[in-house]
Order: C-alpha cells, then structure tokens, then sequence
C-alpha cells in the first residue's frame, strides 16, 4: 500500500487528465522515479509559468504523447525537488495532502505542505 504524508492510503491525485510517473492517476513511488514525481498539486498560471522557465514547460500541448497540456487548476504530480523550489521562490501551489506520497517528506517539511493544503 502505497502511503500519503497523512500516513494514509495514498488516493488518486487525477483522472483527468490523468498523471502520475506511471500514470495512474497517483503520485506514487516505487523508487524507479528520477524525477520523485510525488506532491499533488492543484498547478496554478505562476507555478506552470516557473517550471517553464526552469525547463520542465507542462502548459504546451503534446498530443504525440497524448498530452494535452496542463491550465490552472488542473491536478497533477510534480517533482517534490520542483515544488520545493516552487517554495522558496515563494510560489509553491496548492497541494491535496491526500494524494501526496509520504516520500515528498524528505524534501519538504509537512508543516509546509499543510500550509498550502486544498482539498480534492
């Protein structure tokens, strides 16, 4: 069983569109994962604005992948390192603790993440 930051049954981040590494609709960690693609985030236009800079641009379309391309308020799983980044520049978005895997604790505090706390 996979376990959220709660130290609960992880529960789906999204369906829709779907995502998580092995896409699955969860930000799961089974430690083949380069990226730790475990904070589930409600991504907002500053957040999807500072990956691209850094990068990582999720807002274009990739159809080639069946990637559509994320717009705010859409839920996906991102790099805990991103969202950590994301936190000290002071844009972190908000994140749904439910669906976030308890290994995003060892790049960020869960007081942080509580902090920026939404609900599914």
């Amino acid at each position: 069983m996979q376990q959220n930051v709660l130290g609960q049954e992880l529960v789906p981040c999204s369906l829709d569109p779907v995502t998580g590494y092995y896409r699955t609709g969860c930000c799961e960690n089974h430690g083949d994962d380069p990226g730790m693609h475990v904070v589930c985030c409600r991504v907002s236009e500053e957040f999807l604005r500072f990956s691209a800079e850094r990068g990582n641009d999720l807002s274009t379309p990739l159809p080639q992948f069946g990637f559509a391309g994320l717009r705010p308020g859409d839920q996906w799983c991102v790099c805990a390192s991103r969202w950590a980044e994301a936190l000290a520049a002071g844009i972190a978005c908000p994140i749904v603790l439910e669906s976030t895997h308890i290994s995003a604790l060892e790049f960020v505090d869960l007081g942080d993440l509580q902090a920026h706390a939404v609900t599914s």
